[in-house]
């Protein structure tokens, strides 16, 4: 099976890699090259649709699956920690910002700010919106994850937020870096991550079980670091990217095939040298899944997770990565 990759950096701009990277290309225009894109998207409708942001600058679109961009909209005064497309609506397309979230109805032309229950404070500073996710089988819900201010989530398309409140024992566990839904048997139940690991929520966010994930080697964390979570198959695997710290000294990738119950560590070809940071998956591509770390080494799997592989290519500092199915 045959696809790119396309890559935000830090410092590093936009890089995509040809043939499952075989070939790797730095964009060089028109966005800088030495920028940060914290965020890069696919349109669910058409794979050759992508859109990535660019600090101080705004987000840019790719029709052709990364090779070639142009200027979309400008959103200049507030870095983009997230995009997502509504795959109920092609003309609406969410960014999550620092803080809040803006929305697009007229397909990324422009954005206006929405009124949310995020502050626009957190222990941290300014809170940072990791993930904005609309429900697949339901078009007016959609979910927001923040560090360091827990869930949000909207009923209405955005009109009005509710906040989920604490997540856990102490306000660390607000600090969600991933967010993903499992839909089984009717039934959607909410996945996040946090520092603390894993917190699942079969009862709409009410209650949260968590599981913490074995520190690595040298760690002076209780637990692993967790970053991302996936669940891309129609099956009951999970997948999630730790750490020691962020940006860290070493990863790890966990893997559950029991819908997130118990995880076995992925056996790797070589240790990533930082916390692993973001997954990429497509619908398209069947048993694919590609890891990052955050600074810059890149693992894929074709087989479901069975086993994995390292790309000889390393980059910068890696925040968001998308794969594109080659046509």
């Amino acid at each position: 099976m045959s696809y790119t990759i396309a890559l935000g950096t830090v410092g590093g701009g936009l890089w995509v890699g040809y043939n499952g990277g075989e070939k790797w290309r730095q964009i060089q225009g028109p966005m800088d090259p030495e920028s940060n894109v914290r965020a890069i998207a696919g349109d669910p409708r058409d794979p050759q649709h992508l859109i990535a942001s660019v600090d101080g600058d705004g987000i840019y679109e790719s029709f052709d699956g990364g090779s070639h961009w142009q200027h979309a909209a400008s959103l200049a005064d507030r870095p983009i920690w997230s995009l997502s497309f509504d795959p109920h609506d092609p003309q609406r397309i969410y960014a999550g910002t620092r803080p809040g979230v803006f929305v697009s109805d007229d397909a990324g032309a422009s954005f206006s700010e929405m009124v949310t229950t995020i502050s626009d404070r957190c222990p941290i500073g300014v809170p940072r919106t990791t993930n904005v996710l609309v429900d697949p089988n339901d078009s007016d819900t959609v979910y927001a994850s923040v560090e360091v201010d827990g869930l949000h989530r909207s009923r209405d398309r955005g009109a009005t937020w509710e906040s989920f409140g604490d997540l856990g024992p102490s306000e660390f566990y607000n600090d969600v870096h991933g967010f993903a839904l499992r839909s089984r048997d009717n039934e959607t139940e909410l996945l996040i991550t946090s520092p603390f690991g894993l917190g699942r929520s079969q009862d709409d966010g009410k209650t949260w079980n968590w599981h913490e994930f074995q520190p690595l080697e040298g760690s002076k964390l209780e637990y692993a670091y967790s970053r991302c979570v996936r669940t891309p198959w129609e099956d009951d695997t999970v997948i999630v990217c730790v750490g020691d710290f962020i940006p860290g000294r070493i990863g790890a990738i966990e893997v559950s095939r029991d819908g997130g119950k118990s995880f076995d560590r992925a056996q790797l070809p070589e240790n990533p040298k930082a916390t692993m940071y973001w997954i990429a998956t497509h619908e398209e591509l069947p048993g694919v899944a590609m890891a990052t770390s955050v600074y810059g080494q890149i693992y894929i799997s074709e087989d479901y997770c069975g086993s994995w592989q390292k790309l000889d290519r390393e980059l910068g500092e890696i925040r968001a990565s998308v794969l594109v199915p080659t046509q």
